[in-house]
């Protein structure tokens, strides 16, 4: 009964089928008399399956819903024993037209036995209808606690993907207006290779999750509009393996390491920076982001790069829970960062 309708009307059917092989089974031993079990119990065991769903529905009604308080309690009592009293008076009234005989060897009179036979019979019933109720009142709460869980999972994934840095925009402007009046056709170039970038960008806008290909556009985009900027003072290699392109990937999660490498990759008034990435397995991906510097000169926690690389942590934890590897290294003088992920992105 707690699955979808046709599993529960096949298990309702079983249950009350095995209720009326029970049934006969104990009229057969206190009867002693198979005639009077069988007939009586196809008489009487409609009736009592009717007024077992006439207590579920007043249940209902009462609006119980599966919570065993003292009232409901004194409900399940007073219903069972008047459900009893009216099958024992059933029984009586069926027993001469039916050729039943008379029950006989019970420890209480013969009315009374059947009475609380039936009694226990409802109680019974009665409280399978409360545990279920409590277990579907149960998976409801897990399934809008589960439903919340995502849904504040999706608003947070959202709201950092959202997270662009408003000072490379403000920047790229600055440069472009500068430009405007040295080389207008600089300033053009750089105008459009943002508009480029921002296009790709919002394009992804609605979308958790993109393909490789879309990541690396975007990223040529974003390199190009840094190029506008620094002129012959910005190099960069964008270096991707083709079995890598076509795999998912947590959309503008590679941007943010980027800038950072843009934003540290100083040597000597020039900025450089190489991106490398690659297949891994069969569905995952190994990046490096490699600039000249040191690690000791890495953004503090508190700042735009540095609260860029914790958006980047923050969003690997819950695309790739436990199946991702984010390190940040010297190696000589270049700071490397290295990103493992693994399978596709949840």
């Amino acid at each position: 009964m707690l699955g979808g309708p046709a599993s529960a009307l096949r298990f309702t059917l079983a249950g009350w089928a095995a209720f009326v092989l029970f049934d006969i089974v104990v009229r057969l031993f206190t009867y002693q008399d198979v005639w009077s079990a069988i007939v009586l119990t196809l008489a009487l065991d409609p009736f009592v399956i009717a007024q077992a769903y006439v207590l579920a529905a007043i249940y209902r009604r009462l609006g119980f819903e599966g919570r065993l308080t003292a009232p409901a309690l004194a409900w399940i009592l007073g219903l069972g024993a008047g459900g009893g009293v009216l099958v024992a008076l059933a029984a009586e009234e069926l027993r001469q037209p039916l050729a039943i005989v008379p029950l006989t060897g019970t420890m209480l009179p013969p009315f009374l036995s059947v009475a609380f036979y039936f009694f226990l019979v409802y109680v019974s019933w009665s409280l399978a209808c409360f545990w279920i109720a409590a277990e579907r009142a149960r998976r409801a709460e897990r399934r809008r606690a589960a439903q919340a869980e995502a849904e504040a999972r999706e608003a947070e994934l959202q709201r950092l993907r959202l997270q662009l840095d408003p000072h490379f925009l403000l920047n790229a402007l600055n440069g472009a207006a500068e430009e405007l009046q040295v080389d207008p056709a600089a300033a053009r170039a750089m105008i459009e290779d943002l508009s480029i970038f921002l296009r790709r960008s919002l394009d992804g806008m609605d979308r958790l999750v993109a393909r490789l290909d879309d990541e690396v556009d975007a990223l040529e985009a974003y390199l190009a509009v840094q190029r506008s900027r620094f002129g012959e003072r910005f190099e960069a290699s964008l270096d991707v393996e083709a079995a890598a392109l076509g795999r998912g990937v947590v959309s503008f999660l590679l941007q943010p390491l980027v800038e950072n490498a843009v934003e540290h990759g100083r040597r000597g008034g020039r900025r450089s920076l190489s991106v490398t990435i690659r297949a891994a397995g069969a569905a995952g991906l190994e990046i490096e982001i490699s600039n000249p510097g040191a690690l000791a000169d890495a953004a503090p926690a508190g700042s735009r790069s540095g609260i860029g690389l914790e958006n980047v942590r923050r969003r690997l934890a819950l695309h790739y829970p436990g199946r991702h590897a984010l390190a940040l290294a010297q190696e000589g003088d270049e700071v490397r960062v290295s990103l493992r992920l693994e399978g596709a992105p949840e």
